[in-house]
């Protein structure tokens, strides 16, 4: 079966979603993407660990790989052993990972990829690629940046920012194992 959604990881946000935020999860995963990044950064720890929670539930029913962000308790608690990292938070928590099967870290140059891979990092989520409503004003670093990082990586890419279905295959073209995707799932 083709599926054009497996190329990306859903990057959540309930800002953008219309109507209940756990029934449109689970439009998200019926569509089988790669994984989910829980994403919601705003929220308090506990507010975070008690979405998260229900996030998780959803996406194992699924078999979708899930993600939580940034919080390494809640990711315990949760029994979860996949985590996502800023550049500035994986340098926090560099000694603290060994609990963790997947290691996800956003990275914005060629000097962020290198210090995530010698942390640990299984995967980078490179961005912004293209111009953004997430990054209003910020140019997009283009594919051109792109296909160097996957060049330099010895773990597997993502683009990020102002990705789509329309441009995923040219972001495939530059080595990269596939996209990040926040309001195509989000507003579907």
């Amino acid at each position: 079966m083709d599926n054009k959604y497996q190329k990306l990881i859903a990057v959540t946000n309930r800002h953008l979603v219309k109507g209940n935020y756990f029934q449109q999860i689970e439009r998200v995963v019926k569509l089988n993407p790669k994984a989910i990044i829980i994403r919601e950064k705003d929220l308090s720890k506990e507010d975070y660990k008690a979405l998260a929670e229900k996030v998780l539930v959803i996406s194992y029913k699924s078999n979708t790989p899930c993600f939580i962000h940034s919080y390494i308790d809640v990711a315990k608690k949760l029994n979860c052993k996949r985590i996502h990292f800023s550049i500035p938070k994986l340098r926090e928590n560099k000694d603290n990972l060994e609990y963790f099967d997947e290691i996800s870290v956003s990275c914005h140059s060629i000097e962020d990829v290198t210090e995530a891979i010698s942390c640990g990092a299984t995967q980078v989520i490179v961005g912004n690629i293209f111009e953004t409503d997430c990054k209003k004003g910020l140019p997009g670093k283009g594919l051109e940046f792109l296909k160097r990082i996957c060049d330099i990586s010895t773990v597997p890419v993502y683009g990020i920012g102002g990705i789509s279905l329309e441009n995923i295959a040219d972001v495939l073209s530059t080595g990269a194992m596939g996209g990040c995707m926040m309001s195509g799932f989000m507003k579907l």
